[in-house]
């Protein structure tokens, strides 16, 4: 299986070993929090994990839900939201506005405006960094005297596995 690594096509849309890519996604997020002095807490640290579990986006209550199944009882919703907040904060999640749901950062070291290729049956997401589309909508912003602070692009379709007619990943 091949590791999740850019610039290959997103790890939602390819076979690869997932243990690895969670596994370096929580290694890339002790040390982004170690070089920007924030506190990646066992709790935080467990959201990031759950959110990171598949790539598909996730809702709050969804990983308030996994957090009551598993040995870490019951968590307040509030206690959820702080955690997703700090890791939207530290760009190690992004929020999917069409879906009102979180999915891991590959990238959280750089600021990006990503673009998101979410597919409508199997529910994965993948995570685009396109500079061009970023400049052509910031430029068109400009234009008309728009000042962009938070960039997301959605887009919903089939990935290639549905396309197939395979069963997700």
């Amino acid at each position: 299986m091949t590791k999740c690594k850019a610039p290959q096509a997103p790890a939602a849309y390819r076979s690869h070993d997932h243990e690895h890519c969670v596994a370096n996604a929580l290694l890339r997020a002790d040390a982004v929090c170690a070089a920007r002095g924030a506190r990646l807490t066992p709790l935080r640290r467990r959201v990031l994990e759950i959110v990171w579990d598949s790539h598909r986006p996730i809702g709050a209550y969804a990983v308030l839900d996994i957090l009551a199944a598993s040995s870490e009882g019951r968590v307040a919703p509030s206690t959820v939201y702080r955690a997703l907040e700090f890791l939207l904060e530290h760009r190690l999640v992004h929020r999917l506005e069409s879906l009102n749901a979180y999915l891991g950062c590959p990238d959280p070291e750089s600021r990006h405006g990503p673009q998101f290729l979410i597919c409508r049956t199997c529910g994965n997401a993948a995570e685009l960094h396109d500079g061009a589309v970023a400049q052509a909508l910031a430029s068109d912003a400009a234009q008309l005297g728009f000042a962009v602070d938070r960039l997301t692009v959605e887009a919903s379709g089939l990935c290639p596995s549905c396309r197939a007619g395979e069963a997700p990943a």
